[in-house]
Parts: C-alpha cells; sequence; structure tokens
C-alpha cells in the first residue's frame, strides 16, 4: 500500500527526493485518495458495471472463487469517476505548479524577495532564512486551491473522513518540513556552487545521499507521528502479532514484535493499507487499523507478506541505488538547464547568475519538468518490485493460511472495492501514473499463480 505523503516542492532537489522517499520507504497503497500519480489500478477488460462485487472468505467452498475484479454498478460507477478525476487533477496540477514558477519569475516576485532578503542582511545563511520561505509559502499559496480540490474528491467519494480543520493542519506541517528540508539542501546546494561552479551538480549529489538517508531514518520516529497516531500492533491485537510472526520465521527473516505497529488512520480515511519503513533501527512494520476492521486475519496476512517481500527482497537497497543513479541525471539535468534558462531568460527575470537566490526558482522549474517526465521511468520500476512482492506475499502465506492463492485474489478485491480502484484505466495513465501493476492484473496473478500443485518450486520461499 503506498501512503499519500504530500511534500511540497523545495530548492533544488525536493521533488526528486519526495520520489525517492516514496519508493525507497516501501510504501505500497493501491489507491492513495484524490492523487492519480499514486494509483495502482486495473488494466484488464473491465467487468461489466452491472456485475456484482464477489466476496467469499478464503477457505469457503460455499462462495465462489475470486478469478476477476467486479463491482457493484453504484461502486463501478463511482470508481471511474473518482478515478478519472484523479488523472485529470494529476496533469492540470503539473501544468498550474510550471504555470505559477513561470508567473513570479516573469513578473519579478522571485527577484523582490531576493532584493528584500539581500536588503535585510548581509549574511548568507540568514538570506536563505528569509527567501526560501517566502518562495515556498508563495507557491504554496498558489498550488493550495488544487490541493484543497483534491481533497474534496475524496470527501465527495468518501475515500476521505478527514475534516477540513486536520486537513490544512496537515499541510501546514507539510509546508514546514518542506522549508526545513529545502533549508538543508538549500545551504548544500549554494556552498558547493561557490566552491564549484562548473562540477557543483555532482559535488551536491554526493552530498544530498547521507541526508537523504538521514530523513528516510529518522520519520518514522518524528516525521510519521506528526501525521497520525502510533502504537505497539501488540497492544490490542496479539492474535494478529503471533499470526503475522509465523511469515517472518516462515521466510527465515524474523521481526521482532516490538517492531510491529499500529497506524490510527480511519481517524483520516477509510481505505487500508500496510507498510514496511525506516532503516536499520528505525525499521518497522505498519499496519492500519482500517485494514484490520475490513480484511480477515488471512487477508491481512497477506499484505503483510507482501511488505515482507519488499524487505526481504532487499528493495530499499535496490530502489536506493536505482534513484542515485537518476538523482545524478537530474543533477547534471540541473546544471545545463539552469545555464541555458539564465542565458536565455536571466535578464527578463532580472537573475545575476546561478549563485544569485532567485535561480532557485528556475531549479524548481526544472525539476518539476524533470519529475513530471520521469514518472514513467519511476514507476515501470515500481511495478516490477510491486509484482515481485506479490509473488513473495503468496508464497509466504502457503501453508500458513489454507488456499493462499485465493487469499491474496480476494484480498485484491477488497482493496480495489474499498479504495475505488479504476476498473479499466487507460493503457497511457497505466504507463505513466501507476506505480503498482494494475490491479486487475494482480488479482488475476494470485488467482492463478500456484506452483505447488504444478509441481514446481516456488520463486522466493523454498
Amino acid at each position: 500500500m503506498e501512503r499519500c505523503l504530500c511534500f511540497h516542492r523545495f530548492a533544488a532537489l525536493s521533488c526528486l527526493l519526495i520520489c525517492f522517499t516514496t519508493v525507497a520507504s516501501t510504501n505500497d497503497r493501491p489507491n492513495a485518495p484524490a492523487s492519480a500519480a499514486r494509483r495502482s489500478g486495473q488494466d484488464l477488460p473491465a467487468s461489466s458495471p452491472s456485475s456484482e462485487t464477489q466476496t467469499a472468505p478464503s477457505g469457503n467452498s460455499n462462495h465462489r472463487k475470486t478469478e476477476e475484479f467486479t463491482l457493484l454498478h453504484e461502486r463501478y460507477e463511482k470508481a471511474v469517476a473518482y478515478s478519472r478525476a484523479g488523472y485529470s487533477l494529476y496533469f492540470v496540477s503539473f501544468f498550474l505548479t510550471a504555470l505559477a514558477l513561470i508567473l513570479v519569475l516573469r513578473l519579478g516576485i522571485v527577484a523582490r524577495f531576493r532584493d528584500f532578503a539581500e536588503n535585510l542582511t548581509d549574511k548568507r545563511w540568514l538570506q536563505a532564512v528569509v527567501f526560501v520561505p517566502l518562495l515556498l509559502i508563495t507557491l504554496d499559496i498558489l498550488n493550495l486551491p488544487v490541493r484543497a480540490y483534491g481533497h474534496s474528491l475524496s470527501l465527495r467519494y468518501e475515500v476521505s473522513v478527514q475534516g477540513w480543520r486536520s486537513w490544512f493542519w496537515d499541510c501546514a506541517k507539510q509546508v514546514f518540513l518542506g522549508i526545513m528540508f529545502a533549508l538543508i539542501l538549500t545551504a548544500i546546494l549554494t556552498a558547493v556552487m561557490r566552491r564549484s561552479p562548473r562540477r557543483w551538480w555532482v559535488y551536491s549529489w554526493f552530498a544530498t545521499l547521507p541526508v537523504l538517508l538521514f530523513f528516510l531514518f529518522i520519520a518514522p520516529w518524528f516525521i510519521d507521528p506528526m501525521f497520525a497516531k502510533f502504537e505497539p500492533l501488540g497492544a490490542r491485537h496479539g492474535e494478529l502479532v503471533a499470526a503475522i510472526e509465523k511469515l517472518p520465521n516462515h521466510a527465515g527473516v524474523p521481526i521482532p514484535p516490538e517492531r510491529m505497529f499500529l497506524m490510527k488512520a480511519s481517524e483520516k480515511t477509510t481505505t487500508i493499507n500496510a507498510y514496511v519503513t525506516g532503516l536499520g533501527a528505525s525499521k518497522r512494520v505498519v499496519i492500519w487499523d482500517t485494514t484490520i476492521q475490513r480484511l480477515t486475519t488471512e487477508e491481512a496476512l497477506f499484505v503483510v507478506g507482501h511488505e515482507l517481500g519488499h524487505y526481504v527482497l532487499g528493495h530499499v537497497k535496490y530502489g536506493f541505488g536505482f534513484f542515485s543513479a537518476l538523482l545524478l541525471v537530474a543533477f547534471y539535468a540541473l546544471f545545463r538547464g539552469l545555464h541555458w534558462a539564465l542565458g536565455r531568460w536571466g535578464r527578463a527575470w532580472k537573475i545575476y547568475g546561478p549563485e544569485d537566490w532567485a535561480s532557485l526558482a528556475v531549479l524548481l522549474l526544472i525539476l518539476h519538468v524533470l519529475v513530471f517526465l520521469a514518472s514513467p521511468i519511476k514507476n515501470g520500476f515500481t511495478r516490477m518490485q510491486e509484482h515481485a512482492a506479490d509473488v513473495y506475499g503468496v508464497e509466504v502465506i502457503h501453508g500458513i493460511v489454507p488456499d493462499s492463492p485465493e487469499v491474496a485474489a480476494h484480498a485484491f478485491q477488497e482493496l480495489g472495492d474499498i479504495d475505488l480502484a479504476d476498473p479499466n484505466p487507460p493503457a497511457f495513465i497505466t504507463f505513466w501514473l501507476y506505480s503498482h501493476p494494475p490491479l486487475a492484473d494482480r488479482l488475476v496473478f494470485a488467482h492463478t499463480y500456484d506452483p505447488w500443485s504444478k509441481g514446481e518450486s516456488p520463486k522466493y520461499v523454498k
């Protein structure tokens, strides 16, 4: 399940770092409310709108097998409408954000922010403390209507129950975190630019990676609790902890009970989720309370087994390597793009060179475009990882729960029904936006994956 983390864009590298952290923490939710960019949907032929949802519990022979993703007529129509609105919002948001950045540059707003900061103090670090928040808060205000519309969609389609006061408070905390992270990255970037004007892109890349790892490490302890309540899973669900412990023991990778946590997601959403997050001492398995409420124990075990797959298969490590390489390419593109843009429009924008504070807005604009264009690459990589985790999830619960393929297939059915997954997304949308394989594909795979009955060896859990 993939958590909906909305860190806003910040100076120099924020957007790519957000994309990276989303993957590296292996958060895996099929449908993030009102965010098509984080959706995992369906790519097989859609079920008929009149189809009925199959709700057979695993191991119950009195019910039909879950062979394909189906929705009741009303849910089908809502899923299609909600998904299409999310797709449109994603592309509209991209163009509006780009337009906002162009406007603040062309109208001289960024240059005035720079002049204000420089007139206020001669100290570079204090200028950054003034300029960076001014720029980012301005962009956040300009983007607020789009974000608010996204939340209104979630409320309208009942995938969110978070009130507006709570939502605005979360936005404020996101802005604060974004500014803090941006100040760190800006300090690194400007210091390296002054020291090496021609090679700052590669030195900045080296300096940024430890910062990113640090934030990934502390996120479960300090950042996540700012947006949700957590408690040890065993405090209320000791029997589930005992069941979950069988999975890592079966896989040969035990996870102590103190690393299992319950997140009280029901205060803000109706959707379901579980994820593995953190690094080293902060690594943990988190399961949402909505998941426990809506899925059977066997289905919840499959969801946790999928997340365990990310852990065992080293997806954090491989994701770090893959996105580090993308980040290096992005730094070089920023270097080339900044010099090109300033050479063409720098005089009109009243920007005097790469070390000018106002050039950060140009970097943001270039980065915004790069992140958009890199979406198919990033999502193609994560879809491969998610499929591998699906395979692992089915295998690790085999022998622990009866009819593991049916349990996994029915879990996907419930996920799609609860999260209003798109029954039939366009191929281009899947290619560009989906960080997970289409949910109908995942369901069919889970239903048909049964190497044991064919005398074949499982791929991961022998």
